[in-house]
């Protein structure tokens, strides 16, 4: 049996871990990106920092501190 992925997200066919939906709202994030409302959407913080995964978001918004 295959481990589960991080924050118990399922793994694709080439075992990479699925992104989080982008319809998940930041106020419900395990921890809220900052620089961003409560109620933005992952899909909208990907499109104005160019970034996929939420590591990225966070750096992109670091970044432009």
């Amino acid at each position: 049996m295959k481990q589960p992925g991080l924050d118990d997200r399922h793994r694709d066919e080439n075992g990479r871990i699925e992104q989080k939906h982008g319809n998940t709202k930041n106020k419900n994030l395990p921890q809220p990106i900052p620089g961003f409302g409560p109620e933005t959407t992952l899909k909208t913080m990907r499109d104005k920092t160019g970034e996929t995964s939420e590591r990225g978001i966070r750096a992109a918004v670091k970044r432009k501190r």
